[in-house]
């Protein structure tokens, strides 16, 4: 089977530029449909990458042409990551669905991953028409999340020579709100982006649609969480045909070596859908 295309540019102007990465799928092979993959938050977005680019591959060369995109202040893209916010990123993500849309003449269908699937369903919501979503291993709230990602600040600072002063989440809460950035892992987190992850949620678009929510388990006996089961009925109750997978394999996305998951690469093939079913 001949190698899908892989076409790498960037889209946009200014702080705006985005860098993109298109797969398009073998010359000889019909188009299924189309996918924006929206990727995670800080360094889980770079724990992925490798994933995500296998996964894209699998998708070109089944049919599907897919968009993958650094959001404004990450990685490739323009701008700091210090300046992003998170309706930004929403507007990014909106942009990217009206150009795949005109390139491959299909409604995109929205892949998110961990953050990614907070921002897919941001993104569901601003639509017209929300159209097909893809969860892997999905952030169920924004304000867990970012509470997690602060602890990274803490504990650094546990570890310190020296423990005296050391904030507490609490304490960069605080500075959050009071419009002060704070400095996590490496990142410059400013309020503005933080405080819009915190107010960020799961919650369905109210038109209703179709969405496969794949989660990946190292447990024995691997099992949907409650919280993701809760979450997962409230869609269903707001009018969502929901798909449910889990998947043996490592949590890649904050593994300390780069890990890959090849269930769920094979389980992504097989729960996508065709664009005209």
């Amino acid at each position: 089977m001949a190698s899908p295309g892989l076409e790498a540019f960037f889209l946009g102007e200014g702080a705006g530029r985005l860098f993109c990465l298109l797969h398009q799928p073998p010359a000889a092979r019909r188009l299924i449909g189309s996918l924006i993959y929206l990727h995670p938050f800080a360094e889980e977005m770079n724990k992925s990458r490798r994933m995500a680019s296998l996964q894209a591959r699998a998708l070109a060369e089944a049919g599907w042409m897919v968009l993958q995109a650094d959001m404004r202040g990450c990685g490739d893209s323009a701008g700091d990551f210090g300046a992003a916010t998170w309706q930004a990123w929403v507007d990014d993500a909106l942009s990217l669905s009206d150009w795949l849309a005109a390139r491959s003449g299909v409604r995109p269908a929205l892949w998110g991953l961990r953050a990614g699937c907070l921002l897919a369903a941001a993104t569901a919501r601003a639509r017209a028409d929300p159209g097909d979503l893809l969860f892997w291993q999905p952030v169920l709230t924004g304000k867990q999340h970012l509470q997690q990602f602060l602890r990274l600040k803490v504990a650094g600072a546990m570890l310190g020579e020296s423990r005296q002063g050391a904030a507490s989440t609490r304490d960069l809460r605080d500075k959050l709100q009071a419009g002060e950035a704070v400095e996590v892992a490496g990142y410059l987190l400013a309020p503005d982006l933080a405080l819009g992850l915190d107010a960020a949620t799961l919650a369905p678009p109210a038109a209703g649609g179709r969405l496969k929510w794949i989660e990946v388990s190292a447990a024995v006996t691997p099992e949907i969480a409650p919280a993701s089961r809760q979450s997962i009925a409230a869609w269903q109750a707001a009018g969502w045909q929901v798909e449910v997978k889990i998947v043996a394999g490592a949590a890649f996305w904050q593994t300390q070596e780069i890990e890959v998951a090849p269930d769920l690469i094979a389980q992504t093939l097989a729960l996508t859908w065709s664009a005209a079913s």
